[in-house]
């Protein structure tokens, strides 16, 4: 790789151990990615849950704060694993919470802003079109890359620490523009039309996709989704595919029409009625009572929790009911009553954390929950993993079934 003058001299440990370590981290990713040079980013976005890390990773961090390390961009951070604020009642443990505090106490003394959110896009520094960035999660790159138009990979937790203490990262993938442009054209011939369908249409379309080279380009869709649409469209295709870049014709910032992204020769897959329910089957709710309700990844926006806060409220709910949501909506949702009609309800407002990357299993296993319900396509695929069955349901039939401790 090339390297300026600058990036020597971190090399060389002229800007001490920490920015040392991280320079030769990008190298060495660089070198594997064929990145000719580094490229300047304005903001760096780590994911790094206690849960990843355990006592090795907040070691590592400890290490890097007593380094002396120091962020030279705006960096800040993902979803947390532990709610310090309520972890015992959901079974989680000391351990837990200590690696959390230790994580934490780690990352502020290197100048990270502890935001804890996968919807940074529609809470904090939101980028621009043509923005380079180092974000780590799956779905706010997705949606960094696709609907805002910024330009990064999936940056891994150490790469996107390196990240935040040089101010670069390698030039590869998706911060080079002949990868932007479309490799697999799909069309889609019915409409969706609430959260979960958008979801599923994500998921759909990243399944065929299936790898994160491939750039599908998405035709037929009538009118311009609402943010939180195309926030559960964009996080179920990365779930399902890998997927952390797509156009949707007339709607994305980079997609005008076909031949802006040089879609127009591509063969088309119609996205049919038998693909959707086809994936819809995989997390039917076979008549089973559900342990538990979720919602989350992503965390909830503050239109979101105004519809789950209407849904329930003047109901008492049968069933456990948590909600994560990000610190910024959160005190938000707070001062609106939100938060105060979900409790009211027996619902669980988690801050700051999503429930798939806070010890799901555990969690599981503590309080005997099994049939896990959701209206979120990505999360329903994450858990069956975990030892949950997931069923998959719409906003508004997840509370009824809350309210009635069973699916209606």
């Amino acid at each position: 790789m090339q390297l300026n003058d600058e990036e020597k001299a971190m090399l060389n440990g002229d800007f001490g151990k920490a920015k040392q370590w991280a320079i030769d981290h990008q190298i060495k990713v660089g070198n594997f990615f064929d990145a000719p040079d580094m490229v300047a980013v304005s903001q760096a976005h780590m994911m790094a849950d206690p849960e990843s890390i355990g006592e090795a990773g907040a070691g590592f961090m400890e290490s890097i704060a007593n380094d002396g390390g120091q962020v030279v961009i705006p960096m800040i951070t993902d979803p947390r694993g532990v709610d310090l604020n309520h972890y015992r009642p959901l079974g989680q443990t000391e351990e837990m919470a200590n690696i959390e505090r230790r994580f934490i106490a780690a990352c502020e003394a290197i100048g990270i802003m502890m935001t804890n959110t996968c919807v940074n896009y529609q809470t904090i520094m939101p980028p621009l079109l043509g923005d380079h960035v180092a974000y780590g999660d799956t779905g706010v790159v997705i949606y960094s890359n696709s609907v805002c138009g910024a330009r990064s990979n999936f940056e891994g937790g150490p790469s996107a620490l390196a990240a935040g203490l040089t101010g670069r990262t390698p030039r590869y993938g998706l911060h080079l523009d002949q990868n932007r442009q479309a490799t697999r054209r799909f069309q889609v011939t019915v409409q969706p039309a609430e959260l979960t369908d958008w979801g599923v249409l994500g998921a759909v379309i990243g399944r065929m996709a299936g790898s994160y080279w491939e750039v599908p380009v998405i035709e037929g869709i009538e009118r311009v989704p609402t943010s939180d649409e195309i926030k559960h469209f964009g996080a179920a295709m990365a779930s399902y595919g890998s997927t952390p870049l797509f156009h949707m014709i007339g709607i994305t910032p980079e997609a005008p029409n076909l031949a802006a992204v040089g879609g127009t020769n591509l063969p088309v897959t119609q996205i049919a009625d038998f693909d959707l329910a086809s994936l819809r089957s995989n997390f039917a709710g076979q008549g089973e009572r559900p342990d538990v309700v979720v919602f989350a990844a992503p965390q909830l926006s503050i239109v979101e929790m105004e519809q789950v806060a209407s849904l329930v409220d003047g109901h008492k709910l049968q069933l456990p009911l948590i909600v994560c949501t990000s610190p910024q909506t959160y005190g938000d949702a707070g001062r609106m009553g939100f938060i105060n009609k979900i409790e009211t309800a027996g619902g669980t407002v988690l801050e700051g954390t999503c429930f798939y990357n806070q010890y799901a299993r555990e969690i599981g296993e503590a309080n005997g929950w099994v049939h896990l319900l959701s209206n979120s396509t990505k999360i329903v695929n994450i858990l069956g993993g975990y030892g949950y069955k997931p069923v998959l349901a719409s906003m508004q039939d997840c509370v009824a079934a809350a309210i009635h401790g069973e699916m209606i």
